[in-house]
C-alpha cells in the first residue's frame, strides 16, 4: 500500500489521528449527555473542547515548520494542505459537540429532557459513524471508504429536515414545549453540521489519495448515467 507519510511528517499524522479520536469521543459524550440528561457530563464536554483547539494549533505549527524547512512539493504538499483542512473540520466538530452540551444544559435548567427527541439520536449515531469512517479512510488510505460517506450525508440532511417539521408541529400543538423544542432544533442542526464536517474530511482524503475532486467525480458519474 502506498504510504503518504515519512518520518518527518509523523507528528502531523499522529496529531491528526489524536484530534480525530478526541472529536469522536466528545461527540459521543455530547449525545450521551443529551440522552441521559447528564449535566455534569455536558459541563465536562464544554471544558474539553479546549484540548481539541490546542491540537489544531499544534498541527498548524507543525505544518508551517515543515513547509519552511523542506519546501515540499506535489504529494507532500498535498498532504500538508489536507492535514490543515481536516484539522479545521475536526475543530469545528468539537465546537458543535460543545454547542450540543451547552443546549442540553439549557434544557435541563427548565427540567428533564422530554420524551420527544425526534430523529436526533439517529442523527447523532450516523454523524459519529461518518466521522469514524472518514478517519478510517485517512488511516487506511482507502478512497472507497471516503467515497461511501457522501450518500450517508444525504440521509442526515433528510433527518434534520424531519426534525424541524416534527419540532415545529410539537410547538404548535403544545406551546409549553417551545423552549425545549427550539433547543432541540439547534441540537439537530449541530449533528447535521458534524456530519457535514465528516463529509468534508472524506472529500479531503479522497483528494489526497487520488488527486481528484470527489465532487467532480460524482458530478461526472451523474452526467454519464
Amino acid at each position: 500500500m502506498k504510504r503518504y507519510f515519512h518520518e518527518e511528517l509523523e507528528d502531523v499524522r499522529s496529531n491528526l489521528m489524536l484530534m480525530g479520536e478526541k472529536s469522536v469521543e466528545i461527540t459521543n459524550s455530547a449525545m450521551k449527555a443529551m440522552l441521559e440528561g447528564d449535566k455534569v457530563l455536558a459541563e465536562k464536554i464544554i471544558k474539553s473542547d479546549d484540548v481539541i483547539n490546542d491540537i489544531e494549533t499544534e498541527i498548524d505549527d507543525e505544518v508551517a515548520r515543515y513547509i519552511n524547512l523542506r519546501a515540499p512539493v506535489a504529494r507532500d504538499l498535498r498532504l500538508l494542505f489536507v492535514a490543515v483542512k481536516a484539522s479545521h473540520d475536526l475543530e469545528r466538530v468539537g465546537d458543535e459537540a460543545s454547542s450540543v452540551a451547552k443546549r442540553t444544559i439549557k434544557i435541563l435548567t427548565e427540567g428533564p429532557i422530554g420524551p420527544s427527541l425526534g430523529e436526533v439520536p439517529k442523527m447523532g449515531e450516523l454523524a459519529v459513524s461518518m466521522l469514524k469512517e472518514a478517519l478510517q479512510s485517512f488511516i487506511q488510505e482507502d478512497e472507497n471508504i471516503a467515497y461511501s460517506i457522501i450518500n450517508r450525508d444525504k440521509e442526515v440532511d433528510s433527518l434534520n429536515r424531519e426534525n424541524l417539521s416534527q419540532f415545529v408541529e410539537l410547538m404548535k400543538q403544545d406551546p409549553s414545549t417551545v423552549a425545549t423544542s427550539t433547543e432541540m432544533v439547534f441540537i439537530s442542526k449541530s449533528f447535521e453540521r458534524i456530519a457535514d464536517h465528516a463529509k468534508n474530511i472524506a472529500e479531503e482524503v479522497y483528494y489526497l489519495l487520488t488527486s481528484q475532486s470527489l465532487k467532480e467525480v460524482i458530478r461526472a458519474e451523474k452526467q454519464s448515467q
